[in-house]
């Protein structure tokens, strides 16, 4: 903690002067290296490390991320190991934490009042549609926030929705981040996070609620399989779905 707050108090002051001149993809690529810091700072202090699969699986053009979300550890990897910027869709109370919500607050997001939905989804497919034609890469946590390692939260479609409208194939990808960076937790674990990427799903001819119940069904498998620990036995078995609309 004392490495994540000593290193963006300057990195977010310079990010925010810095965005009176640049903004954009530019301004994006300067506060990866921030996030390559943070993920330095996990390996080197806590011992925490990563295995990534499916890389091979992610699609050139346009591309919508649905995500399992267990700890802030995916919110650092995640834009270093994609290959394109990523344009995460937040709560905007974190505009509101001092340096890192300042600087997020500068680059092309989408922060949405979760109390107003049908205004938020309003935005989110505004600013989602012009975010993809410009080549960022749409993040959702379509859990909404994180879940306590072998737990399951409920899917909400607003990630499908935004698909369906924009006609952008969806990557469901599987992070076992709750085993060394659980949620709310200051104490960290030594180490390895997997994470698994899914094929592209396409959302023609699909309704935001099933393609949602797919994602739902690869996510929380594939969670079985790469931490068949946290589940239990009697857990094991292939949940049911249950998409939001």
């Amino acid at each position: 903690m004392a490495w994540l707050i000593g290193t963006v108090v300057p990195y977010g002051t310079a990010a925010v002067l810095l965005s009176l001149f640049v903004r954009g993809t530019p301004l994006y690529r300067f506060c990866v290296g921030w996030v390559r810091m943070a993920l330095w700072g996990s390996r080197a202090i806590c011992g925490i490390r990563s295995r990534v699969q499916g890389m091979e699986n992610l699609p050139d053009g346009p591309v919508i991320l649905l995500v399992k979300h267990q700890s802030a550890w995916e919110t650092l990897a995640l834009p270093v190991m994609m290959p394109h910027p990523l344009s995460f869709v937040f709560k905007r109370e974190l505009l509101y934490v001092p340096f890192f919500g300042w600087a997020l607050g500068r680059l092309d997001m989408v922060h949405i009042d979760r109390n107003k939905r049908t205004e938020a989804f309003g935005r989110v497919e505004q600013q989602g549609a012009d975010l993809l034609a410009r080549g960022n890469w749409i993040i959702m946590f379509p859990e909404g926030t994180r879940t306590a390692r072998g737990h399951q939260g409920k899917y909400k479609a607003g990630g499908s929705k935004l698909a369906v409208v924009t006609g952008t194939p969806v990557v469901p990808i599987a992070i076992t981040s709750g085993k060394c960076w659980p949620r709310q937790a200051f104490i960290k674990r030594p180490g390895v996070i997997d994470v698994s990427i899914g094929l592209p799903i396409s959302p023609v001819g699909r309704t935001p609620a099933n393609l949602m119940a797919e994602v739902e069904a690869w996510i929380e498998a594939e969670m079985r399989r790469l931490d068949p620990q946290a589940y239990g036995a009697s857990r094991h078995a292939a949940p049911k779905t249950r998409a939001q609309p």
